[in-house]
């Protein structure tokens, strides 16, 4: 697989994260966002690193039981290379070890590589937020994975 490492997010590499933020959405988080996610008890991050460099990052809410994926992306230059999976699986490692019930996520509906990564871990379909992105507008379809 990859020669990198998955590892807890710090205040560090908040900087690249918000790069990968911007590169990859069309409404990208704030940096302060980052700054304030990291500090947060109940946020989860992880990045992916490889030769000093943060490729990728994927983060969630660990609510009570529950854990609400927030946002998964990789560097353009290291998509289609694993990252995003590996990700994903530290996630659902974190969300088993806690004693989580599940995992949420809303996902763009056009946006049929990440729904095909989420499938291909078990994530099904379970609603519809109308409208819920804006630039360009799109619908969320809404996942869940039961633990």
């Amino acid at each position: 697989m990859k020669k990198g490492l998955i590892r807890r997010m710090t205040k560090e590499d908040i900087d690249m994260v918000h790069e990968i933020e911007v590169l990859s959405f069309s409404v990208p988080w704030s940096r302060e966002s980052f700054e304030y996610e990291v500090q947060n008890e109940s946020a989860v991050y992880f990045v992916y690193e490889e030769d000093g460099r943060v490729w990728g990052f994927a983060g969630m809410h660990h609510i009570v039981d529950e854990g609400h994926i927030t946002n998964i992306a990789v560097h353009p230059q290291k998509r289609g290379q694993g990252i995003g999976k590996l990700l994903l699986s530290a996630l659902i490692s974190y969300a088993k070890e806690n004693g989580l019930v599940g995992l949420t996520l809303e996902v763009r509906s056009k946006n049929h590589v990440a729904i095909s990564l989420y499938k291909s871990f078990g994530f099904v379909q379970e609603g519809i937020r109308k409208n819920y992105y804006s630039n360009p507008p799109d619908d969320a379809i809404i996942m869940w994975l039961w633990l």
